[in-house]
């Protein structure tokens, strides 16, 4: 095998195949990346056994051929390159030796046989749609947050996407939660995606696809299966096992009946909330809400380290409330705001606090509270 390639293009694709490795594996094959050239193109394919990520990138192909090669030693070479450098692989079969060249630098690195590599088994997929970038990335970006970090309770290590009833029909909706707050986004429902089973995907594949969405004129092909679902994009494809388990009702978490409405600047609000906890226990991290007539008073007291007051003017009509909140969860909400102004819908002190933007209703949270 051999081929020459621009240093900017193999490093696009070097470093989306090496974050999917696995740092820590009992099986070295699994640290490596599998090249393959041919025609004009070569294709980079790396997998932990859960993901697999293929990215193909324009090539001169001398040879053809395939090898593979330790994925972060090979990312790290090529980051190290000056700009604009034109990059030649050779792969020697007699040594079984990599050869990278670019300018005077010239490195020799160990390869493992492209036959031990492991493919992920094709999918029949029951869903085939397309979705423009943007449209995916608010969905995954404005419910990733509420994820679970709980490992016995793994039904929740990802982001439920399924077909839902929304106000106006059906949606394209993403959930998550981890049992203290919940996002729950819907997108207009793409075409041929109606019967797409309900899926969970994993936390780490949310993380790789958030990587292929940053060009907004981008359309993504999604396939989805009971057990895989893909994202496809012209140059990259990314597919992933589901989480094999059942997301619970989440509809039931979600208050219908709150009727106390505040609304505040969403980004005053969370400058204010990040003020006040600065003197929080770093165990409980509690803000008290202070609500009254057009008034809302952010309040923590630590017996520790101090304690923070500050006033915000608010719109809020209703009776007085006091309602206290886990820093962290109020700020990560807050955060997802695009608009102006967040509203908070709240019931008692006791009950969970719906929180949407504005009077849209296609993004909304859901936080507990917590005494204080």
């Amino acid at each position: 095998m051999k081929f020459s390639i621009e240093r900017a293009a193999l490093l696009k694709a070097v470093a989306q195949a090496q974050s999917v490795v696995e740092r820590r594996n009992t099986i070295p094959i699994l640290a490596n990346v599998l090249i393959e050239a041919q025609g004009d193109e070569v294709h980079f394919r790396a997998t932990d056994l859960d993901i697999e990520i293929v990215d193909k990138a324009p090539a001169k192909v001398e040879r053809a051929g395939a090898t593979t090669v330790s994925a972060v030693t090979l990312n790290e070479i090529v980051r190290k390159l000056p700009d604009g450098a034109l990059v030649s692989l050779t792969e020697e079969a007699a040594t079984g030796r990599l050869t990278i060249e670019a300018g005077r630098s010239n490195f020799s690195l160990a390869t493992l046989p492209k036959e031990d590599f492991p493919v992920m088994a094709t999918s029949e997929y029951a869903a085939n749609f397309s979705i423009k970038a943007p449209v995916l990335r608010r969905l995954f970006d404005k419910s990733k947050f509420a994820i679970s970090t709980e490992e016995t309770r793994y039904y929740l290590n990802g982001v439920y996407m399924h077909v839902a009833d929304g106000e106006s029909g059906k949606v394209l909706r993403c959930v998550a939660t981890d049992g203290h707050r919940l996002a729950r986004i819907d997108a207009e429902l793409p075409m041929g995606a109606e019967s797409m089973a309900g899926v969970i995907v994993p936390r780490k594949t949310v993380g790789e696809l958030r990587k292929l969405l940053d060009d907004d004129d981008m359309k993504i092909a999604v396939s989805v299966s009971e057990t895989k679902i893909r994202f496809a994009t012209p140059d990259i494809t990314l597919t992933s096992k589901v989480i094999d388990g059942t997301f619970p009702d989440y509809t039931r978490v979600i208050p219908q009946g709150n009727t106390r409405r505040l609304e505040v600047d969403a980004s005053e609000f969370a400058r204010a909330v990040d003020r006040v906890a600065t003197v929080s226990s770093e165990r409980s991290r509690a803000v008290k809400l202070s609500l009254d007539e057009d008034r809302l008073i952010l309040s923590v007291n630590s017996p520790d380290s101090g304690a923070a007051e500050e006033e915000l003017a608010v719109a809020y009509s209703d009776e007085r409330l006091e309602i206290g909140f886990n820093a962290k969860y109020l700020l990560e909400i807050a955060s997802q705001v695009d608009r102006e102004n967040a509203v908070f819908m709240f019931n008692s002190s006791g009950d969970p606090t719906l929180m949407r933007e504005g009077n849209d209703m296609s993004a909304i949270y859901v936080v507990m509270p917590m005494r204080v």
